[in-house]
């Protein structure tokens, strides 16, 4: 397997106040580099350096400093973290390899506090560390984008359908217009062949002709602008009409709409703060919590020895002497140790429930967390309809007051309309009088054939007009509808792309405890272990609680398969098997973890450490397996551990 560039340089790592290190500079190469030496030598803390300059939070400061740093140069590359003690709790800042490390402090660096391995150990649903690297909240955010697409295009095609609908009455119409323009052409041209032979067999003057002839066309004109104006008050009418409709649709969604006042708005918003302000305390009652629970590991591993000589010298008002070694001291057979709150030799297993307890503790927050995440999503739903109902109810009222503006103005139009089409009635029934005034006797067949061929013309060029506006109809509509095709074929991608969305988390899940199960394999042949057959997950759906709603979800156990020494096989859990057998089991699920991850390929580091729980040679065969995959492999060894390791990898006795 090849390596990266910068996982092929020397590693110089300077630390100071991380853990229970003053101050050390170690330095070592790629490949595997065992920490080799007894418990209370820093080799836990050194790893948390190590992890600190990766971009892990899950480092602490020394418990007597302010301030600790960590510079991490691997080649021409350095990165920089420093954490600094703040109003009780410890921040950290500088520039670290990784920008985020959650995957790796899930599966790359596997000391005993490493969630992964303290899940398995305590029976958790294991679904969340499985699938949290792997972003479902982006498929479900382009499921939700997909569902959208759909209704629109779906509102399109019932668009078009409607449309459709509308083109057997258009084309019948346009039939119609077409007959009727036919007729009128026909009998337009009877009517100017018969003044054709009218004028023919009439002797008046040029210029009694003329007069009659300009009246007549002014009449034929006036007629026809009172023809247009009694055509736009018809459409006026029916615009007016719509938007009156528009109007009482409008005031009915009003008096339907349930009232959602400011008030309501922000009372949710001040429920949201409420709950922010409690889970930002619950965030520092965690953090808290965290820094006491590693300090007291850390002390039972017997990582302060300094501080814990200067209790014991208390203890024994600085006189006792012994020739057993300090950590033999604070670890006799009795499993006591000097407690480093009053000094006192205490039962080891006392401080142990202590801090399982204060594990427990630290769940239950974790817990209660969690459902205030649940509710305030709840909240900011329930404020977001809210404010969008507000939203719709100020675009309703902003819509009334445009239609009543609009109203106005039509109104007013007509009212001007229908005073032009009186003033027009009257001009026209002036002109018809002068007409008659100017007609003699025998110009009166000729005057009424003239009135005759001037109306036809108009109605003939009011029938070509409609016939343009419908034929105009018609052309879009054949052309929106020419891009039905192009829409369904959309619409069956998106359902496509939706019926494998909506199973593609399905599948990944399926993918990941499948991948999980193989890889737990793989980790178990390697350890060779005769009571343990087999380690691996089930997926199924259970219905849970998530805030104050019952939602289906996936749920991961995992199964342990033992044997006895007759060769038989059955199936055990958790809860059954020994301190040892669970660590075992917690181990190989992160290293599963690390595989079916590949996080080999995001950091070039795995750290090791508590390992106390797999004999030497299976200690040797796993670092040897996973030193394939890790740039960089460091292990916290004890000296009996570390022999076990191929001589050619390289050590740290001194930190």
């Amino acid at each position: 397997m090849e390596l990266s560039d910068k996982a092929l340089n020397q590693v110089d790592l300077s630390v100071q106040n991380i853990g229970g290190i003053d101050q050390t500079e170690v330095s070592f190469s790629p490949g595997v580099t065992a920490l080799t030496g007894r418990n209370a030598t820093n080799r836990t803390s050194l790893l948390q350096a190590i992890m600190a300059a990766l971009g892990s939070d899950q480092s602490s400061l020394k418990g007597d400093a302010e301030e600790g740093t960590v510079e991490m140069t691997i080649g021409d590359k350095s990165y920089t973290r420093t954490l600094t003690r703040q109003n009780g709790t410890v921040v950290t800042s500088g520039d670290p390899y990784l920008a985020d490390p959650e995957l790796a402090d899930l599966f790359a660096f596997l000391l005993e506090s490493n969630e992964a391995r303290r899940a398995v150990a305590r029976g958790d649903d294991l679904r969340d560390l499985i699938m949290r690297p792997i972003d479902t909240d982006a498929i479900q955010a382009e499921i939700e984008q997909l569902r959208d697409e759909k209704r629109r295009l779906d509102d399109e095609l019932d668009e078009l359908d409607s449309l459709k609908d509308e083109l057997p009455g258009l084309e019948e119409k346009r039939t119609k217009l077409r007959t009727e323009i036919e007729e009128k052409q026909d009998e337009l041209a009877e009517k100017e062949a018969e003044l054709e032979d009218a004028d023919a067999d009439v002797g008046e003057s040029k210029s009694e002709k003329a007069a009659l002839e300009e009246k007549l066309d002014e009449l034929s004109d006036t007629r026809s602008r009172l023809e247009d104006i009694r055509y736009n008050i018809s459409t006026e009418e029916e615009s007016i009409e719509a938007l009156q409709d528009e109007v009482a649709s409008l005031e009915d969604e009003q008096a339907d709409d349930s009232d959602a006042s400011e008030t309501d708005v922000s009372m949710i918003t001040e429920q949201i703060q409420q709950r922010r302000d409690e889970k930002q305390r619950l965030d520092s009652t965690m953090a808290e919590l965290q820094t006491i629970i590693q300090f007291n590991e850390e002390m039972l591993e017997g990582t302060s020895p300094e501080l814990l000589s200067a209790l014991r010298d208390g203890e024994h008002g600085g006189h006792a002497e012994s020739n057993e070694s300090l950590t033999d001291q604070l670890v006799s057979d009795t499993e006591t140790v000097v407690c480093w709150t009053c000094g006192t030799e205490v039962e080891k297993s006392s401080i142990e429930g202590t801090v399982e307890r204060l594990h427990e503790l630290r769940r239950e927050k974790h817990a209660e967390r969690s459902s205030l995440e649940s509710e305030i999503s709840e909240l900011r739903d329930e404020k977001q309809e809210l404010e969008e109902a507000q939203r719709q109810r100020e675009r309703t009222e902003q819509r009334l007051d445009q239609l009543e503006s609009e109203l106005e103005d039509r109104e007013a139009r007509l009212d001007d309309l229908r005073g032009t089409r009186t003033e027009l009635t009257e001009e026209i029934e002036d002109l018809e009088g002068r007409v008659e005034e100017l007609e003699q006797e025998e110009y009166s067949d000729v005057l009424a054939l003239h009135k005759e061929a001037n109306q036809l013309e108009f109605e003939l060029g009011r029938l070509e007009s409609d016939l343009d506006d419908v034929e105009a109809e018609i052309e879009e509509i054949e052309s929106q509808v020419g891009e039905r095709e192009r829409i369904e074929e959309r619409r069956e991608d998106v359902r496509e792309e939706l019926a494998d969305l909506r199973t593609r988390i399905d599948r990944t899940e399926s993918e990941a405890v499948e991948q999980f199960n193989e890889h737990m394999e793989t980790v178990l042949d390697l350890l060779d272990y005769a009571n343990l057959e087999r380690i691996w997950i089930d997926r199924t759906e259970q219905n849970v609680r998530e805030g104050r709603r019952k939602v289906t979800k996936s749920v991961f156990n995992l199964h342990v398969i033992r044997s006895t020494e007759s060769g038989t096989t059955y199936e055990d859990t958790i809860d059954h098997l020994s301190e040892s057998e669970r660590e075992v089991t917690g181990l190989v699920f992160a290293l599963a973890g690390y595989l079916v991850h590949e996080v080999y390929d995001y950091v070039p580091f795995i750290l090791l450490d508590s390992l106390e729980a797999i004999d030497s040679d299976r200690i040797g065969t796993l670092i040897e397996y996973f030193s394939e995959y890790a740039g960089y492999l460091v292990a916290a060894l004890l000296p009996e551990d570390a022999a076990a390791v191929d001589e050619r990898h390289e050590r740290v006795t001194e930190i």
